[in-house]
């Protein structure tokens, strides 16, 4: 840790010590009455498990480097928020294991990103999670790729499009590549949500199915990919090639949103003809 980082822990873990109302706990009291707000260092030395003479020497930057544990410990004690915590991990120079939490459904999408999808018209765009569960798509993601919406939703997964629905099997042009990476990008979301048993269930049924897929995982490729290009080939404008961008949103993390756009004069004119046939579909919808 630098002597910056030092000084800001010890700051940080005294005001955070000092904004804590003591009636909210339910500790020993001696009595005393109290000259400064918030708990005294014995008292979060109580609730995290460790000696008073620990907090003295963090709050006073004695160069201590408090374990995960200690830390995770301590964020409980001070009641940090999530944000605060990773805060407090960051300026200790420590890894923060990934917070269990329970996982988006395929239908519980936040208002804003499901608007902000429909807002990137005309481009194709759609809501993904860790699991590469389709959550969310505009009229011209459905025109690139499929109407999502005519699928069972436990099918709404783009791994298991790709893998085993026969009318997306010649839809990617360099196939092979398209897959790899794909898997590359699973396994890396396997290993950092070890608790999803609907991921391992993903796999497991991708595995018994695909002899691609088996093979493929296999090989333990590790790849989490945030932009690149895909060679398409679309039933009713014939080959093109996309850009792509992943963004994961702040609030969101294990959610991913696709923006697709044409790589060349050509795939743009494709792209522009898509969207409008998708618009006129959306027009006859409402008509």
């Amino acid at each position: 840790m630098s002597d910056d980082a030092t000084r800001e822990l010890a700051a940080f873990l005294r005001t955070r010590r000092e904004r804590l109302a003591p009636d909210d706990f339910a500790l020993r009291t001696s009595g005393r009455p109290r000259r400064t707000p918030g708990l005294r260092r014995e008292e979060v030395a109580e609730l995290a498990g460790v000696s008073v003479d620990y907090v003295v020497r963090l709050e006073q930057g004695r160069g201590l480097r408090p374990s995960p544990e200690v830390l995770e410990a301590l964020a409980r004690a001070l009641r940090l928020t999530d944000d605060e915590c990773s805060y407090l991990f960051d300026l200790a120079g420590q890894r923060r294991a990934r917070p269990r939490r329970p996982r988006p459904g395929a239908g519980r999408v936040p208002d804003s990103l499901a608007q902000l999808v429909g807002d990137l018209s005309p481009l194709p765009c759609m809501l993904v999670n860790h699991r590469f569960d389709i959550l969310a798509w505009n009229p011209e993601m459905a025109g690139l790729m499929l109407d999502f919406g005519e699928l069972p939703e436990h099918r709404r997964n783009s791994m298991w499009l790709c893998l085993l629905y026969p009318p997306l099997r010649d839809f990617y042009r360099d196939r092979e590549l398209i897959i790899r990476e794909g898997i590359a990008d699973l396994r890396a979301a396997w290993a950092a949500h070890p608790e999803d048993a609907a991921l391992g269930g993903l796999i497991d049924e991708l595995a018994a199915h695909s002899d691609e897929f088996a093979r493929l995982w296999a090989m333990r490729d590790v790849k989490v990919n945030g932009r690149g290009r895909k060679a398409l080939l679309h039933p009713g404008v014939g080959p093109l090639t996309v850009a792509y961008e992943v963004l994961a949103p702040l609030q969101d993390p294990d959610q991913r949103l696709v923006i697709y756009r044409g790589a060349d004069a050509e795939s743009r004119v494709a792209l522009d003809a898509i969207a409008r046939e998708a618009g006129d579909r959306a027009l006859a919808g409402l008509g």
